[in-house]
């Protein structure tokens, strides 16, 4: 676990997995409503350089940033409700293009992660969050210890 004491910190860790991400590379997010999911996006989004900030795509359930060294998608699937509804967010076709990061927040709602990607896992802690990151598959693990080595670089322990 590594512990995030405030909101600055997730944008931190967001901007450590910027130095370390490859076209092609999804990484899920998990955690409950406010746990910093959509922090951690916007530190990544600027950290790769792109000219406008992150937001949450809750209501566009989708997002593209362009412009900096990758592009990302960012996907939200809270108000999905059902699995039938995925194929009109186009994920699958992204994540196969393999042209950018994938984000996925609330990525244990349905099955929607390639079987290799990273996995952050993000829980309320006091004060601030504890983050806990894997990974599935060679890619995955790969790309999730290179994620654990740049926080280190950063001063956050693990």
């Amino acid at each position: 676990m590594i512990h995030l004491p405030d909101a600055a910190a997730t944008d931190r860790a967001g901007r450590a997995l910027a130095e370390v991400v490859a076209a092609g590379d999804v990484i899920g997010l998990v955690g409950d409503l406010g746990a910093g999911k959509t922090a951690l996006v916007t530190g990544l989004v600027a950290g790769l350089g792109a000219p406008v900030a992150a937001a949450s795509p809750t209501f566009a359930l989708i997002h593209e940033y362009t412009g900096g060294r990758l592009p990302v998608w960012h996907a939200d699937l809270y108000r999905i409700e059902h699995a039938r509804e995925l194929p009109e967010l186009g994920l699958d076709e992204i994540i196969d293009r393999g042209l950018g990061v994938v984000v996925i927040e609330w990525a244990d709602r349905f099955a929607v992660l390639p079987a290799d990607h990273a996995i952050a896992r993000l829980a309320h802690a006091d004060p601030g969050r504890e983050l806990s990151i894997d990974g599935t598959g060679p890619r995955g693990r790969a790309l999730a210890a290179r994620w654990r080595d740049a926080l280190r670089a950063h001063g956050h322990g693990s």
